[in-house]
């Protein structure tokens, strides 16, 4: 009587299979995940944004229950005000964290601030404009097209 052992294992064509299906669900999945990492840096620069407009915002409460003095105490510093908000050289002082951000390049007023790593770094930025006159607030914005 002879005794038939039983193999285990995979056949080369399932092992083949396998590989092609993993293959195809790795095409799909890469742009998605180079997607999310474009999507990050857009979220951190709105996010920078609502710090910026947040940061300005308490600048100006301080400010305005100090007597509206030429500068306060900030974060361990002493912020300049113009018009009751930060100047364009003293907002990145108001913010605790910059992560992902270099200081920003100031300019005529206006204060940029560039995300690292993106695709258009021009084009992947926050930009705080110091007022111009009392009354108005600084213009904040954000720009994600090149994330």
């Amino acid at each position: 009587m002879e005794m038939r052992t039983k193999s285990s294992g995979f056949t080369l064509i399932e092992l083949v299979v396998v590989i092609t299906i993993l293959g195809i669900l790795a095409a799909f999945a890469v742009p998605r995940f180079i997607n999310l990492e474009t999507q990050a840096r857009a979220a951190s620069v709105q996010a920078l944004e609502g710090s910026v407009r947040s940061a300005a915002a308490l600048a100006r409460g301080m400010a305005m229950a100090s007597g509206n003095p030429a500068s306060i105490p900030m974060e361990g510093n002493t912020i300049d005000l113009v018009h009751g908000y930060p100047t364009a050289d003293e907002i990145d002082e108001t913010l605790a964290d910059l992560s992902g951000f270099g200081p920003p390049t100031v300019a005529s007023g206006v204060a940029t601030f560039t995300r690292a790593g993106a695709n258009t770094p021009a084009s992947c930025r926050v930009t705080y404009t110091q007022p111009a006159a009392a009354g108005q607030p600084p213009a904040i914005a954000s720009v994600v097209t090149g994330c």
